[in-house]
């Protein structure tokens, strides 16, 4: 089912939370919503649930015109942050619910039988008789899906759905999460304010800021070619450098960077710690290291710059670097944009 939307408005009282945006979702892509808080992709989700509508502009389904259809008539299957989970009904029973109370009438074996399969389907064979309480929280997530995926949706909408959860079991249910929806080929938008997850889980990232679309693309275009300092700051950690371009380079300190395409006059340049290589001695930025922090793949190094910039960067887990250590600093990669 693709799914578009055509300079939608939503506004709250005085506040306008979605300023036209417009966007077109392919049959069976995975999209994900990125943004802060308060850059209304929850809202946009809510509006193509028809939880929340729109106050100006269309959204379609296919070809219809879903913008006025009430929400249990839309045919979209939503999953929560905090589950929402009855606590007094079993696994099983929550999975039913929706078919329960679907317009389409189903025979008690004909639910049971759909209640086992996708329990099968999301890996909680046997927990059918527990209760929301007995299981863990990755677990219940599992159930808010099944139930979900319960009524057959046309599309499946995902609010923060692991933002509940510690971050070794979102690893897992994200690559999980990916299976199923592959296999279903389902066509399904997801909010996360976590760029990790976005860029892990979608085919599509669209970045939101203040109700409006920054930027839209493959994982692999917004992270490496980001079209402002919003999306390149949003997007993970970066250094923030000053510099004065001059014929498609830009200078920082006692080095030069290619600079294609920006025009002549100061620019600021973001460099994020992977892009940077410590050295010794040599040609780069004259630095002093202030801290050392050790991870388990990498080191992460702390310096401040001849002029008091702070500055940070990853070096390989076995380099020898020690807070106090004087060397120089090599860039090898950079988002620049005029100031």
């Amino acid at each position: 089912m693709k799914i578009r939307l055509d300079q939608v408005v939503k506004t709250f009282d005085t506040f306008r939370a979605v300023h036209g945006v417009s966007l077109e979702v392919a049959s069976g892509e995975l999209v994900a919503l990125l943004g802060p808080s308060g850059s209304g992709k929850t809202t946009i989700l809510r509006m193509i649930a028809g939880l929340e509508f729109a106050d100006g502009g269309a959204i379609y389904f296919g070809d219809q015109d879903a913008t006025a259809i009430p929400v249990r008539e839309r045919g979209v299957g939503f999953v929560f942050q905090h589950y929402a989970l009855f606590p007094h009904m079993t696994v099983g029973e929550n999975i039913a619910f929706g078919m329960k109370v679907s317009k389409v009438k189903r025979s008690k074996s004909e639910i049971a039988a759909r209640v086992d399969e996708l329990l099968k389907l999301v890996r909680l064979e046997g927990l059918g008789n527990r209760f929301p309480s007995q299981i863990s929280g990755g677990q219940r997530q599992r159930v808010a899906l099944a139930r979900a995926l319960a009524v057959d949706p046309k599309v499946l909408l995902l609010d923060e759905p692991f933002g509940a959860l510690d971050a070794a079991v979102r690893r897992d249910l994200r690559v999980w999460l990916r299976e199923i929806q592959e296999q279903l080929g389902i066509t399904t938008l997801f909010v996360t304010h976590d760029q990790e997850e976005a860029l892990d889980l979608a085919d599509r990232v669209v970045i939101l800021s203040e109700g409006k679309i920054v930027q839209e693309g493959t994982p692999e275009e917004v992270t490496r070619r980001p079209n402002s300092a919003f999306v390149t700051r949003f997007l993970g950690d970066t250094n923030r450098l000053q510099g004065q371009v001059g014929g498609g380079q830009v200078q920082l300190g006692g080095t030069a960077v290619a600079a294609p395409g920006i025009r002549d006059g100061k620019a600021d340049v973001y460099v994020r710690p992977a892009d940077l290589e410590w050295a010794v001695e040599g040609e780069g930025l004259s630095a002093t290291v202030t801290r050392v922090i050790d991870r388990p793949d990498h080191r992460r190094v702390l310096a401040k710059l001849a002029d008091g910039t702070q500055i940070e960067l990853d070096v390989p887990p076995e380099t020898r670097v020690l807070r106090g250590d004087i060397g120089v600093l090599r860039v090898h990669r950079a988002n620049i944009f005029a100031a």
